[in-house]
């Protein structure tokens, strides 16, 4: 099925979390530029357990974030740096140690036997690929991140191997009853009015049998979960008699979202069209958060198990963050002197801060990035994944990713 504009962005955000967010971002990727992180013929800007990385690289990425940025210009760069606390130094420093995180997490892994297959990186980029009709639209995309394909790769190759490695150095806690019922009482009001459904999917020339099939439901001829078995064209839910689960768990098509808001439980709806075809909707439950929660068995169980593993995510973030931060301060890093003549060491003297309320310029240490002195791998990873509280509000406003056998939008 065809994805929908809010689901391509959703994929956009994606591919942004991919790579962070910021200085440290796709504006440059593992190969900035065209320059490898090990060229050291224009020096060596660190060193991790031995292992040199290249000033030549450092220099390549903070060009690609300024061309990126409209900051080619050396006082709109002056400018930036002075708006946002930073210096020359302040710059290199987050950029390699953007790099040394990387090498870390790569030192690690080969420790830890962690490898990953090409064949692993394609099926990513594949998945990723079909949320996008035509080569321009993924080629967008890309740009839209500040990355080339190839870039993309090194970033997805990265990704998995980090998830390689939480996998053998980190263990999650299975969260405990008091636990479950307390983030159950934090969120059930955002699940309040969810609406769990089920649909018979026909073909969108196929309106004769869908208005026979409708008819007979109406009539109490036909059951709608064995009609659903029979007629339907979703091979993803056909088998549980159509059901595609809650409304506030994914993300549904406009036309099918406004007919589901109009149906009370066990109401059944008329022929709604969309992009997909011709869909009879039933809704078969809906959702009155109690009061007060004390117990998880007191919220649906798709929400318990979404709850459930949220917290197990965040519990397993936590114990891989501890890990890699031991990780770090007993490995052998030396960040060289910052050499002379650096083509972005321009000149700040004079220059005073932009007078903004609120300043949201790019690359400044914040939400999503790592800080000064924060380990970026930890930093992205917490992004990517998110804490109990950020996932249950993304599955809260309904724009998580919606399975392929359920009426995402389109």
């Amino acid at each position: 099925m065809k994805i929908s504009g809010l689901f391509k962005a959703a994929c956009t955000a994606a591919l942004a979390v991919t790579c962070g967010l910021g200085l440290v971002a796709c504006s440059g990727g593992n190969d900035s530029a065209g320059a490898d992180i090990s060229d050291t013929s224009e020096g060596v800007a660190a060193t991790v357990n031995g292992t040199e990385l290249g000033e030549k690289a450092i220099t390549a990425y903070v060009k690609n974030f300024r061309e990126s940025n409209n900051l080619a210009d050396d006082k709109a760069w002056a400018q930036w740096m002075v708006d946002n606390g930073m210096d020359a130094g302040k710059v290199r420093e987050q950029v390699i140690d953007f790099y040394v995180s990387q090498e870390l997490i790569r030192q690690a892994a080969d420790e830890n036997g962690v490898k990953v297959e090409d064949s692993q990186i394609d099926d990513q980029i594949a998945q990723m690929r079909t949320y996008y009709p035509t080569d321009e639209e993924w080629e967008k995309a890309l740009q839209t991140v500040g990355m080339t394909e190839a870039q993309y790769r090194d970033m997805i190759k990265l990704n998995l191997t980090e998830t390689g490695l939480k996998d053998k150095v980190a263990t999650a806690t299975e969260p405990t009853d008091e636990e479950l019922a307390q983030y159950a009482q934090m969120y059930a009001s955002a699940y309040d009015g969810a609406k769990k459904s089920s649909h018979i999917l026909f073909a969108s020339d196929d309106q004769a049998t869908a208005q026979e099939v409708l008819d007979k439901i109406n009539a109490g001829e036909l059951d709608f979960a064995e009609a659903a078995s029979q007629y339907s064209t979703d091979e993803g839910s056909k088998a549980d008699g159509g059901n595609v689960g809650w409304d506030k768990l994914t993300s549904f098509v406009e036309e099918y979202q406004t007919a589901l808001n109009g149906l009370e439980k066990d109401q059944v709806s008329g022929l709604v069209t969309t992009n997909y075809g011709i869909h009879i909707i039933k809704c078969t439950d809906v959702f009155t958060a109690p009061e007060e929660v004390t117990s998880i068995d007191q919220v649906p169980a798709e929400f318990a198990d979404n709850i459930r593993k949220s917290l197990e995510t965040s519990s397993k973030n936590q114990a891989y963050s501890d890990w890699y931060k031991g990780y770090k301060e007993s490995a052998d890093i030396v960040i060289n002197e910052k050499p002379s003549g650096l083509a972005y060491d321009v000149d700040t003297s004079g220059v005073t801060p932009t007078q903004h309320e609120e300043q949201a310029a790019p690359g400044v240490p914040g939400e999503g990035q790592p800080a000064e002195g924060e380990d970026a791998a930890a930093s992205q990873d917490a992004q990517a994944e998110g804490d109990a509280a950020s996932e249950q509000g993304a599955d809260a406003s309904a724009e998580g990713q919606a399975p392929e056998s359920q009426p995402a939008a389109s």
